[in-house]
């Protein structure tokens, strides 16, 4: 029997909504544990622990930090930590996601909703991986199976940790106009990868997004399981960036060399697109069908 969420490595759901929770109180936070050491494990569901409700009675020091914000030149990344992050997998319409947020708020509750973001799979490719919204393919580099499971779960750290996973989230606004308007080799490069076939670009410059993010590059190397969909709200739109890993260090290494701070070269994404949240959050393991959450209570 797995010991860790199932719907982490499970393939990309057609719909996806995230949920974002806070304390409305700090004399809450056990109330809150309590709440969410009942919930029942979900292939279609993971919740995630963000570090004020995570360490607020607990003794371990296991990796779990608030999302940094960060500043390169000329951009910003935000962060918006929250309390606590539930995303729900849909597979048939997006009503019964709804229908599924009212049935489950009683049980985060003394937490409070804030924040809601629909997303959804598009364009899915024939290996059903799905594009972001500017067309190119998403995930192509996530590791496979075994290799999948070592870089997404905390493995060898003992009793209540050893099958979780910590998560970084982000959503990135897209202005689709921008990029729409640069030629085809300019999209390209931006990537680093052709659109058309998904190949990586031998010549790709420096501040290609394949080239600042190559897992392999990174000393120690930075792999991830990717699990991002795009979203669209009234008039704006982007990608709910979503990566799990055993630790917060593959994907920070990332974003630190993305926002330019080890060499000064920023990441072309930022040419259309910019973050306007980011959150950390630690995905207890499962234990006798429930969330174990005994590493954060005491």
């Amino acid at each position: 029997m797995s010991t860790h969420q199932n719907a982490i490595l499970a393939p990309l759901p057609p719909l996806g909504r995230y949920l974002f929770f806070q304390l409305s109180s700090p004399d809450d936070a056990l109330d809150a544990l309590d709440a969410l050491g009942s919930l029942a494990a979900d292939d279609d569901r993971v919740v995630g622990i963000g570090s004020s409700l995570a360490l607020s009675h607990s003794e371990h020091d296991f990796g779990l930090r608030p999302f940094p914000s960060l500043s390169g030149p000329g951009i910003e990344v935000p962060s918006t930590q929250t309390a606590a992050w539930c995303w729900l997998r849909g597979h048939e319409d997006r009503g019964k996601l709804i229908h599924r947020t009212l049935e489950l708020l009683p049980a985060f509750d003394p937490l409070d909703l804030t924040h809601v973001i629909d997303s959804f799979k598009h364009d899915p490719t024939p290996a059903g991986l799905g594009r972001d919204l500017t067309g190119y393919e998403d995930g192509t580099e996530n590791p496979h199976g075994d290799e999948a499971t070592n870089a997404a779960i905390v493995s060898g750290a003992g009793p209540g940790l050893d099958g979780a996973s910590f998560v970084a989230v982000q959503q990135w606004q897209h202005d689709l106009v921008e990029f729409d308007a640069f030629t085809e080799p300019e999209r390209d490069h931006i990537i680093g990868r052709r659109r058309s076939d998904n190949e990586e670009l031998d010549d790709a410059p420096s501040y290609a997004h394949v080239k600042r993010t190559a897992q392999e590059s990174f000393r120690p190397e930075a792999f991830v399981v990717r699990q991002s969909m795009p979203w669209s709200d009234a008039g704006q739109e982007g990608l709910v960036f979503v990566a799990f890993g055993r630790t917060l260090d593959a994907f920070e290494a990332q974003l630190t060399r993305m926002v330019g701070l080890d060499d000064g070269v920023v990441d072309g994404l930022f040419r259309f697109s910019h973050p306007v949240s980011g959150a950390y959050f630690w995905c207890p393991p499962v234990k006798d069908g429930r969330l174990d959450l005994s590493a954060v209570s005491r």
